[in-house]
């Protein structure tokens, strides 16, 4: 019998008064020509991104707890093609596994990664994501849940926060002009295909997201099994949000529920969802080839992640020349 998967990696507010961040026709018949859904937001204009970079006040921040979203199985099958790495660096490597816990090592990736916070309907949401090398130095990496109900609307209010420290945004706020994410989930919520990413504006310093932080590198139709480090701000008990976490190990498939997606050894919980998982991981800088997904219900210390296909890769290809 195959287990019931819940994506139990988000986190959520009740709140009131929220911006609405609409598209427009476009974006309909753009989403109907592509394999990419995207989404235009109000804060692509100076006024909205400002509005949404003020809507997210520390307290808001703070407030947000863990939501439990429903999976479904997937049938699908995951389309792989010639791998292709974008500016990795390989590293040490490691034959140690690490359950989760604070990162206390410091490196690069404390300030690529960050917290995502969104609206949804009248609820407000956080995730985690990454800075992710591009050429327009402002591409976010995340859970295509984090971005898009799967199947369903996009959301509204997206902000990402590199270096989140208890309510602290050190580098700013950077608000997302655009959405998108995988056909494959906007239309049916596959989670093989879980993956969302942000196109987002300048922080209130008029900084773009890369030039403020850096980025880490990202691949595609790589090798697998692989070690991987998992990174992400886990909200739910035992974590409480506050700081970046992680786990490590060395991945396997998932024979539980019938996806394609990589399964690592990981207690990480609600919050954590969209973080990055990196290969070549050396303390500070690694390639990135998964998000944070989902977990089964029953099935303790499992983190699953999609992999990182010719169909992700299209994705990326088309956020990181926008």
């Amino acid at each position: 019998m195959r287990k019931t998967p819940a994506a139990v990696l988000a986190g959520a507010l009740l709140t009131s008064g929220v911006l609405g961040l609409a598209g427009g026709p476009a974006d309909a018949k753009a989403q109907q020509r592509s394999p990419v859904a995207s989404h235009r937001t109000a804060a692509a204009s100076a006024t909205g991104a400002k509005q949404v970079r003020q809507y997210w006040t520390k307290d808001r921040m703070r407030s947000a707890t863990p939501k439990v979203v429903q999976a479904r199985p997937s049938t699908s099958t995951v389309k792989a093609g010639k791998p292709v790495v974008v500016k990795g660096k390989p590293g040490s490597g490691s034959t140690d596994g690490y359950l989760g816990g604070p990162w206390t090592k410091g490196g690069n990736v404390v300030k690529t990664t960050g917290k995502v916070f969104f609206t949804e309907g009248s609820t407000n949401y956080v995730c985690s994501g990454s800075s992710v090398q591009s050429t327009n130095k402002s591409t976010v990496t995340t859970a295509g849940h984090c971005v898009n109900e799967g199947p369903g609307a996009f959301v509204t209010n997206f902000v990402f926060v590199p270096a989140y420290d208890h309510g602290a945004a050190p580098y700013g706020k950077f608000a997302a002009s655009r959405l998108f994410t995988t056909s494959q989930w906007q239309g049916s919520g596959d989670f093989n295909y879980d993956v969302g990413m942000a196109k987002v504006g300048r922080n209130a310093s008029g900084q773009l997201l890369a030039d403020a932080v850096g980025s880490q590198g990202i691949a595609f139709n790589t090798s697998r099994p692989v070690f991987a480090y998992s990174f992400g701000y886990p909200q739910a008990s035992p974590y409480d949000g506050t700081t970046l976490d992680y786990c490590s190990g060395t991945t396997s498939n998932d024979t539980a529920g019938g996806t394609n997606d990589y399964r690592l050894a990981c207690n990480m919980t609600g919050g954590s969802s969209g973080g990055p998982w990196f290969r070549d991981f050396n303390g500070s800088t690694g390639t990135q080839i998964s998000v944070n997904s989902f977990g089964y219900r029953g099935e303790k210390n499992a983190m699953y992640g999609p992999y990182f296909g010719s169909v992700i890769q299209s994705l990326y290809t088309t956020v990181q020349a926008s």
